[in-house]
């Protein structure tokens, strides 16, 4: 089973669990939001899932759209957020929107790919931001690159130092990270990248 079909199969139960900002961790909704508003331009949310953090940042005034590649994510995000833009779209579709986004939020939604694929993921997200726009990227932070058995489907821990190596051969600028491990969670990685002028 592919990660999307184990997501779409519980898309439900996920949106329970950890569908509402209010689950978040609060240090993770200041981290956004404060990213967020220093974001020149449209806002993209890649891998939305239910629509949570679209519907956060849209209620804050900003220029958001979330995009899932999961149908019954966005129909649930629709549902749920009515008046927030949610499309059934995914990372390859990026292409048809080359420097479009002045920030792209991945939050989560880089996590169920194989290693192979992370370089690539990274140029798309570089070529639709536009020049000077940022990324906000979260990931289970780990000593090594390797899989592991998440809840829904098969994730990679990336050393964060690795991952911003990534980056900056992606050509992106990394600004800042964050690291930290809270109780009874995976350890957590931020990155907030820029694309160059």
């Amino acid at each position: 089973m592919t990660a999307l079909e184990a997501y779409a199969r519980r898309a439900e139960e996920y949106t329970e669990l950890l569908g509402g900002v209010e689950a978040m961790a609060p240090v993770d909704v200041r981290r956004i939001e404060t990213w967020a508003r220093t974001v020149c331009g449209p806002l993209l949310d890649l891998g939305c899932g239910p629509g949570h953090w679209t519907a956060h940042l849209a209620a804050l005034g900003l220029d958001v759209e979330g995009w899932d590649p999961v149908e019954e994510f966005v129909r649930i995000a629709r549902d749920r957020h009515p008046g927030t833009v949610f499309r059934r779209a995914a990372l390859a579709d990026l292409e048809g929107h080359p420097r479009t986004w002045g920030g792209i939020l991945v939050w989560y939604s880089l996590i169920h790919l194989e290693p192979a694929e992370m370089p690539g993921a990274l140029a798309a997200l570089r070529g639709a931001l536009r020049p000077g726009g940022t990324l906000l990227l979260g990931f289970f932070d780990g000593t090594r690159q390797e899989p592991f058995d998440h809840a829904v489907a098969p994730a990679q821990h990336w050393p964060v130092g690795r991952m911003t190596e990534l980056l900056e051969e992606a050509g992106f600028e990394v600004v800042d990270v964050e690291t930290r491990t809270d109780p009874g969670a995976r350890p957590h990685a931020a990155v907030h990248a820029r694309s160059p002028h």
